[in-house]
Parts: C-alpha cells; structure tokens; sequence
C-alpha cells in the first residue's frame, strides 16, 4: 500500500473515532491488550457481591460491565458525567429499574449517607471521601484503575514529549487516601502488561478517542510520527506498548 493510501486510511480512522459507551469492538482483532492480568475484577467483586447488597456503579460508561454482573435492578445504582453516556444510560438502565444519575465521580456523589453495601469503579473517577460516606459499615468499595504510565510508549511515539494527564494514578497513592478516608485496604495489586498494534489505523482510532491521553494529536500535525509508527509496525510486526493498572480493595469499618 502507497503512502498516500495509508494516509486516506488513517484520515478514514480520525473521522470515525467516535465510541459509544465504553465500545472497542471497531478495533476488534487489530490490537491486543489486557488479556493477562493476574486478577479478574469480575471475579473480586463476585467473591463480595450477594443479590440482596445495595451496589453503586460510579462512572459506569454506558453501564456494559455493571449490566454483565446481572445483579437485581432494585439494588442497583449507578452513576455516570460523560454526556453521550449519561443519555445512553438513562435509556438503558432506568427501565431495568436501575437507579441511574447523572454525577461526577470526583465530586459529591447523588446518594445519601450509608446508602450502599458495595461501590465498584473500572477505569474511572473517585473520591475516596464521598465512598466512604454513601458506604454503610463494613461495606466494599472495589476499583480497577488505570494507572499513570498507561499507554505511555505509545504516547511518546506519537506525541512526542508531553506531561502525563494523571500523575497520581499509582496504587500507593491511592492507598494512602482510602487509608486516610478510614478505610482499610483488603487487597492492593499493581501490573504492568503489555498492548500491541498490528495496524497504524487502528492507533490512530485509539488516540483520537483517548485524547486526554493523546493531547492535540491529529494525522495533520503528527504525520510524521505516524510515518515513523508505520516502519516499526513493517519491521517488528506491531506496535508496542504498555498498559498501566492497579486493583484495589477497602472495607469501611467504622463511623467517623
């Protein structure tokens, strides 16, 4: 394939980068990551969760994950910020009786006080002072998180220098505000595992969704880089890089 095909191509992909709920079925099969942490955050909350608990979802995408646990709607809640997502929840899940509204997981939460047996989050915002306030005693809260560095390979091969978007994102830190919060942390892990390309288009969908990790970044101004992406994938067979990620487990075992 000529250059200018690869670049019609990759355009192709910034114009359609575009997600709906927390999908990455477009790039099924180009790329490979997460296949092998050493926890299953499924498996974590099930060893928790019983269908009478009182679960919060916060930022909870399109709500994919909090609907696969198929916990009753009745005890169920969620929150998401992102406005695409917030329509798409309200559409999806208050008719499954789910009590879905619209918050930042960083800000007051929508909930009163012990309102909740468990609070899961994947892959999104916290306050570890507001979990702990809608938690009743002895609650759960359970969170996969994406660390600092995530992606970070990749960033710099495309972007060049930048500052990281999140540079409190590491289990230590983390532990300190639930500790401080007055949790105690049950289980704490943290990995690093590989994410590799096996198309340049596929990246470039990949970072225009991610823009906060991919700040400014376009097939205009990052051409050249792209070029760059496009020898290593010809030479090595993909594109390489890191994912970034950390599991943690806090109990609320007391009132303040």
């Amino acid at each position: 394939m000529d250059i200018n095909q690869l670049i019609k191509n990759w355009k192709d992909e910034e114009q359609i980068a575009y997600i709906h709920g927390w999908d990455f079925s477009h790039i099924h099969g180009r790329y490979t990551e997460q296949d092998d942490l050493p926890w299953d955050y499924r498996a974590v909350i099930e060893a928790y969760l019983h269908p009478r608990m009182k679960i919060l979802d916060i930022d909870t995408g399109g709500g994919e994950f909090l609907l696969s646990l198929n916990h009753p709607g009745e005890n169920t809640a969620a929150t998401e910020n992102y406005p695409p997502n917030v329509e798409l929840c309200k559409r999806v899940l208050l008719p499954l009786g789910i009590d879905f509204r619209a918050g930042d997981g960083k800000e007051k939460l929508p909930f009163d006080d012990g309102s909740f047996d468990m609070v899961i989050n994947r892959h999104g915002d916290y306050n570890a002072d507001e979990i702990y306030r809608v938690l009743k005693p002895g609650g759960h809260f359970i969170t996969q998180q994406v660390g600092a560095e995530n992606d970070w390979e990749l960033v710099e091969l495309l972007c060049g220098e930048t500052e990281m978007p999140f540079p409190d994102q590491y289990l230590s830190i983390a532990r300190e505000k639930f500790e401080k919060a007055g949790f105690t942390v049950l289980r704490s892990e943290e990995v690093f595992r590989p994410i590799r390309f096996f198309d340049v288009g596929a990246l470039v969908w990949f970072a225009r969704i991610l823009l906060w990790e991919f700040p400014n970044f376009s097939v205009d101004t990052h051409l050249e880089n792209l070029l760059n992406a496009q020898r290593i994938l010809e030479e090595q067979g993909s594109i390489s890089g890191s994912i970034h990620r950390f599991l943690l487990v806090a109990q609320k075992e007391r009132e303040r």
